[in-house]
């Protein structure tokens, strides 16, 4: 259980650092490679370890797309060359708010951290 916990800190510590860094909006972002950089290693770090959370959790919240963000990592990871600005913006912009409800809901439900 305790491991779990460390997993739910993680995707909130990447969820914040991503707000952070992209406060200044779409345009910083895409204009500085920094700010991607950042960005784009803790989307990684984030979604492994939405991977690594009790399939229990996750399916307390089953308007997440989990295998979905799992997904999302690998291709980070894996096709590095090809990352698409336009989708990791999107997923930032649209998604993030949602995945940072469920999990605030998850650590009240499961953990009250």
């Amino acid at each position: 259980m305790k491991e779990n916990r460390i997993y739910l800190i993680h995707i909130r510590d990447c969820i914040e650092r991503i707000k952070q860094y992209t406060v200044e909006g779409k345009n910083i972002f895409y204009e500085d490679l920094k700010t991607q950089d950042a960005v784009i290693r803790n989307l990684e770090v984030m979604s492994e370890s939405v991977r690594k959370l009790p399939s229990e959790w996750k399916e307390a919240h089953p308007e997440i797309l989990w295998e979905k963000i799992v997904g999302f990592r690998n291709r980070l990871a894996h096709e590095y060359l090809s990352i698409d600005l336009d989708i990791v913006w999107d997923v930032v912009d649209n998604y993030l708010s949602q995945l940072e409800t469920a999990i605030e809901q998850i650590s009240q439900e499961f953990w009250n951290g």
